[in-house]
């Protein structure tokens, strides 16, 4: 079929389609132009947070601990969640504080597109920076966090030793997850409006299912094995429980899932590949509706 006569007077002059998808390898690239302003993105969001509150941005801190203090009482001291469980105070903290990362980012990431639609439809870039800026913006307060965990363990009896280096590829391994979560969960929030709504019941069931308030190996000890496999091939168990074998002495190697090292590059690789195919195949579409 020849081309209509505007197509073809736009292919003489060198003009292409205004806000075309690139392919994916040349999107990459242009994610990787505008590393700086994603960056600055997160710390711009990071500085306005909690910026109407006397507390400020110690807020930041407080609230992961605040989430634990109240885990304690109801599953630690009402439920006896802990009893048997060495150390349940950093158990019970570092699982808070490493599952809250996960969390925040998908929350984070489900309303990037939305809650910047002005930016999306004024400007045009990437659009897989603003989830993954809302990621790096969730890093950036795990890393104020882990210092305040640090001296929660450390008050706590628990001995640092080189061990706690593992919590560095851990932790790179759990961001990348989050940033392939956030992509996908970008792309299903600004076409669906009401999953902003439902994420957060998802999320809650997934916390409970990660063993944050319980040693999951001693639950599921009579359950059946494909059960047992299938609940430790949880993405949040794993990287919740690298961080505890990371920092927490009296949690061993035999606690952990077989081949945890290996399911978490795994989990990392699949979701940020998968995660940033499914946003980018979607890049034409978003702030049109």
């Amino acid at each position: 079929m020849p081309a209509s006569p505007a197509a073809a007077f736009a292919a003489a002059h060198g003009l292409s389609v205004s806000g075309a998808r690139p392919g994916p390898g040349a999107y990459a690239r242009q994610l990787w132009a505008r590393r700086h302003f994603i960056t600055a993105l997160a710390a711009a969001r990071q500085s306005a947070l909690y910026s109407g509150a006397r507390l400020g941005q110690l807020w930041q801190v407080l609230t992961p601990l605040l989430n634990a203090a109240v885990y304690f009482l109801v599953f630690g001291m009402l439920l006896g969640a802990g009893r048997g469980v060495p150390d349940y105070i950093p158990f019970l903290c570092t699982g808070v504080f490493v599952f809250t990362f996960t969390q925040s980012a998908a929350l984070s990431g489900a309303r990037s597109l939305t809650d910047n639609i002005g930016l999306v439809r004024a400007l045009h870039f990437p659009r897989a920076s603003l989830p993954l800026a809302a990621t790096l913006l969730q890093l950036r307060q795990l890393l104020l966090a882990l210092g305040v965990l640090g001296l929660v363990l450390v008050a706590d009896g628990v001995p640092v030793t080189t061990r706690w280096l593992l919590a560095v590829p851990a932790l790179l391994l759990q961001s990348v997850f989050n940033a392939g979560l956030a992509l996908a969960l970008a792309r299903v929030g600004a076409r669906t409006t009401d999953f902003s709504q439902l994420l957060p019941f998802l999320l809650r069931t997934w916390m409970y299912l990660s063993g944050i308030f319980y040693d999951l190996s001693r639950i599921t000890a009579g359950a059946p094995h494909p059960l047992v496999r299938l609940l430790e091939a949880n993405p949040a168990l794993i990287y919740v429980g690298l961080m505890r074998y990371a920092l927490i002495d009296t949690v061993t190697g035999s606690r952990l899932p077989p081949h945890v090292w290996p399911l978490a590059l795994i989990w990392a690789t699949v979701a940020a590949g998968a995660g940033y195919a499914f946003f980018w195949s979607s890049e034409e579409e978003y702030g049109r509706g």
